[in-house]
């Protein structure tokens, strides 16, 4: 009978210790469950936002100076951008304008107080009469916009966002006759200047060119 209670007293011990392997296996499982559907998810937003990283961006298509009368410096740039091939919406509020001319560098903002937009397209993309240049007249740390292509209405004077397919120009006052501009006078010939449109998100755009070492002409393309 002894013997009999003994094997009795290891089964239900076997089977308490088999009952424990089991909850823990249960418990083990669960965890490794939400931990993989955490990580799933998590690697799923990574993805898209390296995605997103990676696919938007600026490109500067091409940027054109305008000399003051006497041809002795460049005192007007118009940056002519748009979106990279599948970038997504780019606020231009956002969007800095970084500028060195080896000297100085600056950081320009569109300001929405200022509201220094034009509707386009217009006759003479230099026209200071237009709001994207006069209300920066007098602000060395804005740039005005001036909407090319914008087939979606997407870019407005409070909410400018740049999708794929517009086209702006980002004013620029860099001289003025009273030294009041982001370069003082302006840009002599023969200088080379570089910079970049930086988005909220995505690549920049590269801005590099060096002026000519005279001005023939008011209006000539430098990039």
């Amino acid at each position: 009978m002894k013997a009999r209670t003994r094997r009795g007293a290891v089964g239900i011990g076997t089977l308490i210790v088999f009952i424990a392997m089991v909850l823990v296996a249960a418990v083990a499982a669960a965890v490794l469950i939400n931990t993989s559907g955490y990580l799933q998810q998590k690697a799923s937003s990574t993805g898209r936002a390296s995605t997103q990283q990676v696919a938007s961006g600026i490109q500067v298509e091409r940027v054109v100076g305008k000399a003051n009368g006497s041809l002795e410096y460049i005192q007007q740039l118009a940056v002519y951008i748009t979106p990279n091939a599948g970038s997504a919406g780019i606020d231009l509020r956002n969007t800095r304008l970084v500028l060195s001319n080896g000297t100085v560098e600056a950081v320009l903002m569109y300001n929405t107080t200022a509201k220094a937009f034009t509707e386009g397209p217009v006759s003479d993309i230099f026209n200071t009469s237009l709001d994207a240049w006069n209300k920066i007249e007098q602000n060395k740390t804005n740039y005005g916009i001036i909407v090319i292509q914008d087939s979606d209405d997407s870019l407005s004077a409070d909410y400018p966002t740049l999708n794929q397919g517009d086209i702006v120009v980002l004013t620029v006052r860099v001289g003025t006759d009273s030294q009041s501009g982001v370069f003082g006078y302006g840009i002599a010939p023969g200088k080379k200047i570089t910079g970049e449109v930086v988005p909220e998100f995505g690549a920049p755009g590269v801005i590099e060119f060096t002026t000519p070492s005279t001005y023939t002409e008011e209006v000539m393309e430098l990039q």
